[in-house]
């Protein structure tokens, strides 16, 4: 028996749990918090932050059982993944600039402006830097940590006196204190989820995505395949092209896009890491692949079979509410996972559990996975899910 060690119990790290477990693997889940959503899904619990990475070394060094570790849906854990597979001698696939360009925004910017792709113009550095910078940007601008995910800490701001507040907000979820300020660009949103193998890009997945408003920019629903085959076409060179740059061997590969007005093809961020909110679920179920089980399978040294096997359509829907308070139940649970084309549904958060509006990824209460065919039948599935599930909350007094 070989075990796997998971970095962070966020709701993106259970379909890894799971799925290492179905293939015989033990689970170690690392957090610092006990209630983490994740910690109740692995064979073992190890309360130790994923930054003090000598600990982490020191707790799992000892065992002689351990075949690999992950980071799943969080750019935050990365270095610790890293460095961990360094000292340990475990299987990795990650560059040091691969590395980089996850956790430090400005970094991927400088790399995408040195293949001459389009972005924003931006700045990044300490608070009192950004806030001299910015007076030589275009307002709306997006102020955002440069070393963290999942829509912390991100503001939008649409005049100079709204900068303060936001910065201070950006340093609060910055472990290194840096915060990159950017102008903001009108268009549409996807993402993409990819494998990379033997540095090119063997799977690959283009999602129409659906945010929340302004300043959080969090996503609600991903659909995948989300444009014609010419524009994935576009988006996968551009991928290919990132991936080479930064001489990513093997893994996963997470990125956002923003497609404007001209057409123009714009990466916004990149993580080299399996997907969250259900992304990495989404390439599998268009191409007939278990994604995740190939992120776990590579991740203890093993070489997956990435032969695409199918195609169609697939939507992942966020389970969310607008108002804090106590959850007191998800109703239709039973009856939306018995419809055709629902492959999974995810909960997050339990009767009882204190929710918050949905402003950030870590508030999502789960998250559903739907397959069908083609695009029409698959808004029908959603429509059926629409009409079953119902949320309750008690709001707070």
């Amino acid at each position: 028996m070989t075990t796997l060690a998971v970095l962070g119990g966020a709701d993106g790290a259970i379909t890894t749990l799971v799925t290492a477990r179905r293939l015989g693997l033990t689970t170690v889940c690392v957090d610092a918090r006990t209630d983490a959503p994740a910690v109740g899904y692995a064979d073992e619990f190890l309360n130790v932050s994923t930054r003090d990475v000598d600990e982490l070394a020191r707790q799992l060094g000892r065992r002689a059982d351990l075949a690999g570790v992950v980071s799943p849906a969080s750019d935050v854990n990365l270095p610790a993944q890293y460095r961990l597979a360094e000292r340990l001698g475990l299987p990795s696939g990650l560059s040091p600039q691969a590395l980089r360009a996850s956790v430090d925004k400005g970094y991927f910017r400088d790399v995408c402006d040195g293949l001459g792709l389009p972005g924003p113009r931006f700045a990044q550095g300490s608070a009192a830097a950004v806030r001299a910078a910015a007076r030589d940007l275009r307002f709306p601008v997006i102020v955002k940590p440069t070393d963290s995910s999942g829509g912390r800490g991100i503001s939008l701001c649409t005049a100079p006196s709204d900068l303060d507040e936001a910065i201070s907000a950006a340093v609060a979820y910055s472990a290194s204190s840096v915060v990159i300020i950017e102008e903001f660009l009108e268009g549409d949103h996807y993402a993409v989820e990819a494998v990379v193998a033997d540095g090119r890009v063997v799977l690959f997945g283009l999602g129409a995505r659906r945010l929340t408003e302004p300043p959080h920019f969090v996503t609600m629903e991903h659909t995948m395949p989300g444009g014609d085959p010419a524009l994935v076409a576009r988006c996968r060179a551009i991928v290919e092209q990132i991936v080479a740059t930064l001489g990513y061997a093997w893994g996963s590969l997470n990125a956002d896009l923003l497609i404007d007005a001209d057409g123009q093809i714009v990466v916004i961020e990149m993580g080299a890491r399996l997907g969250g909110n259900g992304s990495a679920e989404l390439l599998g179920l268009i191409h007939g692949v278990d994604v995740t089980a190939a992120y776990v399978t590579a991740a203890v040294g093993q070489r997956p079979d990435l032969t695409a096997t199918a195609n169609g359509c697939a939507a992942m829907r966020v389970l969310r509410t607008a108002e804090a308070g106590k959850l007191v139940a998800v109703h239709g649970l039973t009856e939306v996972r018995a419809l055709p084309g629902v492959v999974d549904l995810i909960l997050a958060a339990q009767p009882g559990d204190h929710v918050e509006p949905y402003a950030r990824a870590g508030a999502k209460l789960g998250y559903l996975l739907a397959r069908a065919d083609d695009q029409p039948s698959l808004e029908r599935v959603l429509a059926d899910v629409d009409a079953l599930l119902r949320i309750e909350v008690e709001p707070v007094a």
